[in-house]
């Protein structure tokens, strides 16, 4: 697991924020603080990459659609294959908020 070389003060001051902040207008001022707007759309892209690696889209319809180059998509897939779930817990969590959104109110 590569994360333990990543581990620090700092890291965990970082993580603690993201995971302090409640709604979602709240992680788009504090990202628009944080990052530039590259760097998030890089982060959002490859998100989306895995989302549709996920879904077996080939890599041409994943750069077609995200722009995403075919580096970019190959490490995500790595991450994917051999990472540590990660991108797994969370798009299937957001796949599960999606559906309760979607579900009809009592």
């Amino acid at each position: 697991m590569q994360i333990n070389k990543l581990r620090g003060k700092e890291l965990d001051q970082l993580f603690k924020s993201v995971l302090s902040l409640e709604t979602l207008e709240e992680c788009y001022l504090f990202f628009d603080d944080l990052c530039t707007v590259n760097e998030i759309q890089s982060l959002a892209q490859r998100l989306e990459v895995a989302r549709m690696l996920r879904e077996g889209n080939t890599y041409h319809k994943i750069e077609t659609e995200t722009g995403a180059s075919t580096a970019t998509i190959s490490r995500v897939k790595r991450s994917l294959n051999y990472g540590n779930d990660a991108y797994e817990i969370v798009l299937e969590r957001i796949k599960d908020e999606q559906k309760k959104e979607e579900e009809p109110a009592e």
